[in-house]
C-alpha cells in the first residue's frame, strides 16, 4: 500500500532523480549537431576549392568560426553524454568507473578545448 500509483513511482525519475535531465540533453545536443552538420556540409560543398588558402580565408569569418566552434561543443558534449552513460551501464567496479569517468571527462574537455582554440587562432590571427 505504500508504494502508491504507477505514475506515482515514475514521477521520481529513478533512483538518482537526473534521469530525464540526462535524456533531454542528448536531444538536444543530437538536435544542435544535425543542423551544424548540415550547414557545414552545405558551406563545404559551396566553397569553390578545397584548398588550404579557401578554407582558413572561410573559417577564419565570424560566422562560420562562431559556428563551428559550436558544432565542436555541442559534438564533444554529446559524445561525453552518451560515453558517460556506456560507463555507468557497463563498469561495475566504483574505483574503475571513477577513474574511467575522470578521463572521459578529461579527454572530451581537453579536444573541445584544443579544438576551439585552434579555430579562435584561424579566426583572430587573420589571413
Amino acid at each position: 500500500m505504500g508504494d502508491g500509483t504507477s505514475i506515482g513511482r515514475v514521477r521520481g525519475l529513478g533512483s538518482s532523480h537526473d534521469g530525464a535531465h540526462h535524456w533531454l540533453l542528448q536531444r538536444f545536443t543530437a538536435i544542435g549537431n544535425l543542423l551544424l552538420v548540415l550547414w557545414f556540409v552545405v558551406s563545404i560543398v559551396l566553397l569553390p576549392d578545397m584548398g588550404y588558402e579557401t578554407v582558413t580565408k572561410w573559417l577564419g569569418a565570424p560566422l562560420p568560426a562562431v559556428a563551428m566552434a559550436l558544432l565542436i561543443v555541442s559534438t564533444f558534449w554529446h559524445a561525453k553524454l552518451g560515453l558517460t552513460v556506456l560507463t555507468e551501464d557497463y563498469v561495475h567496479t566504483p574505483g574503475n568507473k571513477f577513474s574511467v569517468l575522470v578521463l572521459l571527462n578529461l579527454a572530451t574537455i581537453g579536444g573541445a578545448a584544443f579544438s576551439v582554440f585552434c579555430i579562435a587562432r584561424l579566426a583572430l590571427v587573420g589571413n
